[in-house]
């Protein structure tokens, strides 16, 4: 471990559950001093004090994303009592699981609110505070949704989609001036969180993520790694990703087709559906439950732990050199070959 990075000052918004939750433990496993931001109470005590069983130092802040000020205010806050932010992760969401023609104005503004206006709001209180010192980095969680919109998530697409464009934006004004501040970007796939239990949903069926599903702390070392490399502007993580991207700048129209056809039964399983289960939309899902939900979902037994994509993507320069190794010495061979005739 650099010493650079022992002690770094990490702001993790979203880190009460899921990915969230995963990169904060993360980045404490290697001694960094970890901000959290969320407003559920149970969930950042618990963060805070997996952040602390493992060697790092928390600091739970509550915090509504969706609100300028209160971004504004935990960002002065986590200053003034760990130091200079140096990396600063934007994950917090919410969402509606439910057809266009069912999600109320209301509820569509508060999604749009979270998901991409408060990515905007951490990027606003981190890059204020970075640029005076000319130094930090700047992650975005994205989605392979950035790219490619499915039925039942028009609310969420539509951020992702957002804040995929003012990712590129912003990057391209930090390289006009020549800024050493970074941002990166990093395309998850289905992760195993616990959105789905807590998801606003008007689904006939539970809701559940697309396989194949990854486990969080996949891409939580998606996030590190793109916290440590952010001079690439995006990372992809799963082969789902890349399939999903590849297959939507190839041929949209047949996946516009495919996903209208395949779309809802896949977004949805047989689990049963509580009446009175919690939505996290408005509220925090934990106030009302009372307990931490943690890093993990429902599906544990169905998700994986490794994602061979996310390798190649952390190592492409070496891919690309051995690619062309290999494509030279396939020559070299044709060559000798026709030579011996």
């Amino acid at each position: 471990m650099s010493e650079a990075r022992t002690g770094q000052v990490v702001v993790v918004t979203g880190a009460s559950g899921g990915i969230g939750r995963a990169t904060a433990r993360a980045f404490a496993a290697r001694g960094a001093r970890v901000a959290l931001l969320a407003r559920g109470d149970e969930g950042l005590a618990g963060a805070a004090a997996d952040v602390e069983r493992l060697g790092g130092q928390a600091l739970p802040v509550p915090t509504d994303m969706a609100d300028p000020d209160q971004v504004e205010a935990a960002a002065a806050h986590t200053e003034a009592v760990l130091g200079p932010i140096d990396v600063w992760v934007n994950v917090a969401f919410t969402s509606v699981f439910a057809e266009f023609s069912d999600i109320s104005p209301a509820e569509y503004k508060r999604v749009t609110e979270v998901d991409y206006l408060g990515y905007v709001y951490g990027t606003m209180a981190a890059l204020t505070r970075m640029r005076a010192r000319d130094a930090g980095t700047i992650v975005q969680v994205g989605s392979a949704l950035a790219y490619r919109g499915i039925p039942l998530q028009t609310a969420y697409c539509g951020a992702k989609h957002a804040v995929q464009g003012f990712h590129e934006a912003l990057r391209c004004e930090l390289l006009h001036h020549r800024s050493k501040v970074r941002t990166t970007m990093v395309q998850m796939p289905a992760v195993n969180t616990p959105q789905f239990d807590w998801v606003l949903s008007r689904l006939p069926e539970a809701a559940q993520p697309v396989p194949p599903i990854y486990q969080p702390e996949v891409a939580a070392r998606a996030v590190l790694y793109a916290a440590d490399h952010p001079g690439r502007r995006e990372y992809w993580v799963g082969g789902s990703t890349m399939g999903t991207l590849i297959a939507n700048a190839v041929a949209p129209g047949l996946l516009d087709r495919y996903l209208a056809r395949t779309g809802f039964a896949s977004q949805q399983d047989d689990r049963p559906q509580e009446a009175d289960r919690p939505a996290n939309l408005w509220s925090p899902a934990d106030g009302k439950e009372g307990h931490d939900y943690g890093a993990h979902g429902s599906f544990d037994s169905r998700s994986t732990h490794r994602s061979a994509q996310l390798w190649c993507s952390q190592h492409h320069g070496a891919l690309a050199l051995a690619g062309a190794a290999a494509t030279g010495a396939l020559v070299l061979a044709a060559v000798r070959g026709r030579n011996r005739r």
